[in-house]
């Protein structure tokens, strides 16, 4: 039996490119118990509350909400466990000496299988200020209605 190709978006993090300003990604696997790898094909997490942190030189994956599986029994896992997130190590040690600094962290971007296996697309970020905010708000209003002109313009040419 085959398996799955290509990617399939499980959950993303919709507020994290509002919330921080994104300096670097990159594409993480993730220790998961049989009953989490279950419940995500269920299409059920929630990166909203989550972040990377450095144990022993390893990253960990913290706040991440994946709910019980249904069918679970005994075994199934606790929904916020902290995950080992797989890197290479000089990934790790690149991203948590950025992190050390002032105003950044390490959040999840979105999870999604990859070729049958659980990934997870962490960033870099740093923390937006109110002003920083106003204006992402301002620039995409300002290019929906760029977008809605030219559209309205191209229809009246017709």
């Amino acid at each position: 039996m085959p398996k799955d190709t290509g990617r399939k978006l499980i959950a993303s993090n919709k507020k994290a490119r509002y919330e921080y300003l994104i300096e670097d990604t990159v594409e993480a696997g993730l220790v998961l118990t049989g009953t989490e790898v279950k419940s995500l094909r269920q299409g059920r997490a929630s990166l909203v509350d989550g972040y990377a942190i450095s144990y022993g030189g390893e990253l960990y994956l913290e706040g991440v909400h994946i709910p019980e599986y249904s069918q679970g029994t005994w075994t199934n896992h606790s929904a916020r466990r902290r995950r080992k997130l797989l890197l290479h190590r000089e990934e790790i040690d690149k991203l948590v000496s950025k992190a050390e600094q002032a105003g950044h962290t390490i959040i999840p971007l979105s999870l999604y299988f990859k070729d049958g296996r659980a990934k997870v697309e962490i960033a870099l970020a740093k923390g937006k200020k109110l002003h920083d905010k106003r204006q992402t708000l301002r620039e995409r209003q300002d290019r929906r209605e760029a977008d809605r002109a030219m559209s309205a313009h191209l229809k009246r040419r017709r």
